[in-house]
């Protein structure tokens, strides 16, 4: 790229200066163990890098002359540890002990006085998005002004994420003061985030943004405006491609992209900073201006661009990390390149510490490193070869993104995109030109709509080839294949990018490594078309892979009609469980109870099926649910109905008896922690193809215990395990049921300690066999030979 500088020969300079590294090393795991671990190790590892730097640096003072050029990089590790020791393991600690952490446990109600940090983002599932055609909540960071809990001040200062309704909160711009009341909820780990905050209703009080942000925010809605042009997939994926703005892109594409590993495209990263700055420097040589003015246009447009997008920690990484390219191209020195890299690390960290637990801080920092380190030595190695300089870059780029990010993907999301290559192969010529014609169109979309507009259709062919690419490459069997997430899947995907890489260096590994993808396809693909495996035959009961929530389908034993019991706790993950099982007709849905894990994702079993009617228990808290689930029906024209204890349900291979709850719930408005929901739940018996099954909710141990005295019949092959397997179960309930088969549903790395090992224990121990949905992902429930059996269909991501 420097030849955009320069009319001398493009050569790969192989020498590059790593002297920064140890002090971005320290600075980054400093702050991510101390993320994961506490302010302590933040503390521990920025002394030690300080320490080792300082007996390094004094032996190479020492040395001589020679040994003394290391010296500056020693005196960067001190700074750069004292700094982790310092400032970031305070402002961990700070974090940490924030006030409003305690009543965050307790989910109590919370008044805040904030400022909006980054633009809403929104919150939307592929079942309900699609189908709709917009998202129902966002996420907003903000950073704590004031706080009122329970009537009194508490001295918080951290940041809070609220999650509120899409219509009211999504115009919002960072820097406007807020006024909003919600519930408060532990902030997930990992995070300086201190708590988060689920709110109902509008802002109370909003304030005015600071001037350029509302500018920015005028120039999305023209290039959105002028993007109306293009057909509904297209001009919702224009804005994204530009400026990160995915509110009009509908799901189905969003996942596509994902699957197809061509999701980097949908969110602004610092390939889309390298485009905007490459075609100024572009410009730049053909007026003949010097690399001086040249990088000074390209920086001016950089910080524009950062503007326009909106300066969150996402873009800035963004930024940092195209300017680590531009600094290069700049210097026309590859080598210049990894220390600023390096030195963008230590200043991200320092700056904002939560990006050390980023993946896509992670994906950036290692994507740069793979173009800087492998791209430039692939591509000189296929020039060798005689094949032309442009698709030797154009190869050697996508393959070197996807083999040094890959294992991050793989631990952090547990899958592997086998399609990536090939599909953004396919995209990366029209990427460039796409962009740059988005932003010119973003710029005139203002003072000269049409102008814009033209712009737009001339994009419209190359966004729509996009789409196409990534829907046809989502579209192979196989695209997508599960991997063990967490540190042991994410190395044992970089021992195998290791051993491609050595293999790629000699002829013979090159052709065995081949000749085994090729027998891997020709093996895997058949098996995937012509006998997918799921859903299993005569399914009986599904635990449908919802998260930490329930979403329980009973086959009724007519082609594509299921009774649903509890809906998860958002749109999506039981409306894809049902696509799955091929379910369009629901003759009921049982809510057992109205915490949200149970009736957040109602909206998208309603949408685009037929649903006979939506039945309740006698609860009618809390409040916001049950007015949110009536809502929802009248809506729709579903009935709402009530169950009572002792009412019968007749399917041909379905009975549902309800037993319960025989506990008296609590009076609407009254305080509760939440255990006299849980109690109301509705409880069932249900006599499937495959056993007797039991629904038990939440129940804990007084509705529990009711169900004992009362003399219940609670017999069972099937057991849905109360509670997602928590303590607060009977050892004398589960040993009534004495079940066969105990399914779980609970999500993967949930910070309430679900399920308890003392319950499974207990099931175990009574003979039955525990499937989890956090391990096993959707767990159907079949007739066998000798009892109810399970068939598994793995985690889905």
């Amino acid at each position: 790229m420097s030849s955009l500088l320069s009319r001398e020969p493009v050569t790969v300079e192989r020498q590059h200066d790593p002297r920064l590294v140890p002090a971005a090393v320290t600075v980054w795991s400093a702050a991510l163990l101390g993320l994961l671990w506490g302010w302590w190790a933040c503390l521990a590892i920025g002394a030690l890098g300080a320490l080792i730097a300082v007996a390094v640096g004094w032996r190479d003072a020492r040395a001589g002359p020679e040994a003394a050029r290391r010296l500056p990089a020693a005196g960067a590790l001190v700074v750069c540890g004292l700094l982790a020791a310092g400032p970031v393991a305070a402002r961990l600690a700070g974090s940490e002990d924030d006030p409003l952490r305690e009543p965050a446990r307790d989910g109590s109600e919370v008044t805040l006085r904030a400022t909006v940090a980054e633009r809403p983002k929104p919150v939307r599932s592929a079942g309900y998005a699609g189908r709709q055609g917009g998202a129902r909540s966002v996420v907003v960071p903000v950073d704590v002004v004031s706080a009122t809990v329970r009537g009194r001040p508490v001295g918080s200062t951290g940041r809070v994420v609220l999650i509120a309704p899409f219509a009211e909160w999504s115009r919002l711009l960072p820097g406007q003061q807020v006024m909003a009341s919600g519930a408060l909820a532990p902030a997930r780990t990992g995070e300086l985030t201190v708590a988060a905050a689920y709110v109902r209703g509008p802002p109370e009080q909003s304030g005015p943004a600071p001037w350029w942000q509302r500018k920015a925010e005028s120039i999305r809605a023209a290039l959105r405006a002028v993007c109306s042009v293009l057909a509904e997939e297209p001009a919702g994926l224009l804005p994204g491609l530009v400026v990160g703005d995915t509110s009009a892109l509908p799901a189905r594409v969003e996942q596509e992209f994902l699957d197809a590993g061509m999701s980097h495209l949908t969110a602004v990263s610092g390939a889309n900073v390298a485009i905007v700055c490459g075609a100024v420097l572009l410009l730049a040589r053909v007026l003949r201006l010097g690399p001086r003015l040249s990088a000074f246009a390209a920086g001016a447009v950089l910080v524009g661009f950062v503007v326009l997008v909106g300066y969150e920690p996402s873009v800035l990484r963004a930024g940092v990390m195209g300017a680590v390219g531009l600094l290069a191209l700049v210097l026309g020195r590859q080598g210049s390149a990894m220390p600023a890299l390096a030195a963008a690390v230590c200043a991200l960290v320092l700056y904002d510490p939560a990006m050390a637990a980023s993946m896509g801080f992670a994906l950036s920092v290692v994507a740069t490193a793979g173009l800087v380190l492998l791209a430039p030595k692939w591509a000189e190695a296929l020039s060798r070869r005689r094949v032309p300089p442009g698709l030797a870059e154009g190869l050697a780029v996508p393959v070197a993104a996807f083999l040094v990010t890959a294992p991050i993907i793989a631990g952090m999301a547990g899958e592997v995109s086998l399609v990536s290559v090939v599909a953004n192969l396919l995209a990366a010529p029209v990427v460039a030109p796409v962009t740059v014609l988005g932003v010119l169109a973003a710029v005139l979309a203002g003072p000269w709509a049409a102008g814009a507009e033209v712009l737009v259709q001339v994009a419209g062919p190359g966004v729509s080839w996009l789409v196409f690419v990534a829907r046809e490459a989502s579209g192979v069997p196989g695209a997508v294949v599960a991997w063990p997430s967490g540190w042991w899947g994410g190395l044992l995907a970089a021992g195998i990018a290791g051993l491609v890489v050595l293999a790629l260096r000699h002829r013979s590994a090159r052709v065995a490594l081949a000749l085994a993808l090729a027998s891997l396809l020709v093996v895997l693909v058949p098996v995937q078309v012509v006998s997918p495996g799921w859903p299993p035959r005569n399914w009986a009961v599904v635990a449908c892979d919802v998260g930490q929530g329930d979403g329980l389908v009973l086959a009724t034993g007519e082609p594509g009609r299921a009774v649903v019991v509890d809906a998860g706790p958002e749109p999506g993950p039981l409306d894809r469980c049902l696509d799955r099982l091929d379910v369009d007709r629901v003759p009921l849905v049982v809510l057992s109870h109205l915490h949200a894990d149970h009736v957040g994702g109602l909206a998208s079993v309603l949408d685009g099926r037929s649903v006979g009617a939506v039945a309740v228990g006698p609860g009618r808290t809390p409040g916001w649910a049950w007015r949110e689930v009536a809502a929802e029906t009248s809506a729709r024209g579903v009935p709402l109905l009530e169950l009572s204890l002792g009412d019968r349900l007749d399917w041909p291979a379905l009975r549902l008896d309800v037993v319960g709850p025989r506990y008296v719930p609590r009076e609407q408005g009254e305080e509760d922690d939440g255990t006299g929901i849980n109690n109301s739940s509705v409880v069932l018996r249900a006599d499937t193809a495959a056993g007797r099954a039991l629904l038990t909710g939440d129940v804990e141990l007084a509705a529990q215990g009711d169900l004992l005295s009362a003399g219940a019949d609670l017999r069972a092959e099937i057991l849905k395990v109360p509670h997602h397997g928590s303590r607060f179960t009977l050892p004398q309930f589960m040993g009534a049921v004495a079940p066969r088969v105990a399914l779980v549903s609970v999500g993967a790395e949930n910070t309430y300690g679900h399920p308890n090992r003392t319950t499974l224990s207990v099931l175990t121990r009574g003979g039955a066999l525990v499937a989890r949905t956090d391990t096993g992902g959707d767990t159907a429930v079949v007739p066998g030979g000798d009892g109810p059996a399970v068939v598994r269909r793995g985690v889905s991501r």
